[in-house]
């Protein structure tokens, strides 16, 4: 089972900065306390036993807020921004398990561990994505599969009636991504996915479960009254 999980915590909201000023995203206020907590609560209860925050901006305020949780974590700090794939391989470096859990910071998805983690053992995957079903949405990119649920192709936003949503939740055999020839600073999504698909064991496993990302302020105020009740 998956015990370890990299919450990737370095974002600076910029398109909420005008809702939640001087704030990394992942601590913005939601129902009273930090979209973050949302995160660790539900994944404390999924069997995650150690946290990796990947930080960068205002790395300070986050460690401070999760030294009070009763949580096993360690800190991975940028230095300079790397991407979100260069955060990554950074925090990997504190990870001591076969696989680990990616996790977004400033989105929920309320995925079934253990369902996605056996997906994982059975497809003997280097990357397993959790996928959104999603309808009537452009905001997103869309995933595509083959019949044994390989990752066929990466779509370009667009109108779509239908689709799978990247969830941004991902299980990856660690050491195998730590050793790819990969530059320090890099995208996750772009250089990774869907630059290496079809040479890597890649596969998407469809969760209809909650969902939220709160990158604009629509989203955002939504979460206010949604997210509390879909814990």
């Amino acid at each position: 089972m998956i015990k370890e999980a990299i919450i990737l915590a370095g974002g600076f909201g910029t398109r909420l900065r005008d809702t939640v000023p001087d704030l990394p995203k992942c601590m913005a206020p939601v129902a009273g306390k930090p979209f973050l907590s949302y995160v660790i609560d539900y994944f404390k209860k999924q069997g995650i036993e150690k946290f990796i925050f990947a930080l960068g901006y205002k790395s300070e305020m986050i460690e401070e807020y999760v030294s009070k949780q009763k949580i096993n974590f360690q800190s991975s700090i940028e230095k300079d921004p790397l991407g979100t794939g260069g955060a990554i391989k950074l925090a990997c470096s504190k990870a001591t398990e076969k696989n680990i859990l990616v996790l977004n910071g400033d989105t929920f998805f309320g995925i079934h561990l253990a369902e996605m983690n056996s997906f994982d053992q059975f497809h003997k995957a280097d990357c397993t994505i959790a996928l959104k079903p999603m309808k009537d949405f452009e905001r997103y990119g869309s995933v595509s599969l083959n019949d044994d649920q390989s990752i066929k192709r990466f779509e370009e936003k667009k109108f779509q009636v239908s689709g799978f949503i990247n969830g941004g939740i991902y299980i990856l055999e660690k050491d195998k991504f730590v050793m790819e020839n990969l530059p320090e600073r890099f995208s996750f999504e772009k250089d990774y996915l869907e630059k290496m698909n079809g040479n890597r064991r890649m596969f998407g496993c469809i969760q209809d479960q909650y969902f939220i990302d709160i990158g604009i302020p629509e989203d955002y105020h939504r979460a206010q009254t949604e997210l509390p009740q879909n814990i």
